[in-house]
């Protein structure tokens, strides 16, 4: 099963935290997305439930 993307087509860098107010990514994930192994977006997608309870 392929693992979708977080990206909600709202894309802006917030300059405070660097991450996208979309998607809670930073630059740098979001860039290496399509290159990165299942088990790496895995471990992103948990970053990012995490940033949401911040």
């Amino acid at each position: 099963m392929k693992i979708k993307s977080p990206c909600i087509s709202i894309c802006e860098l917030d300059t405070k935290t660097g991450l996208c107010i979309g998607c809670l990514r930073t630059s740098q994930e979001i860039a290496g997305w399509k290159t990165l192994t299942d088990m790496e977006k895995k471990k992103i997608l948990k970053l990012v439930r995490e940033r949401q309870n911040v």
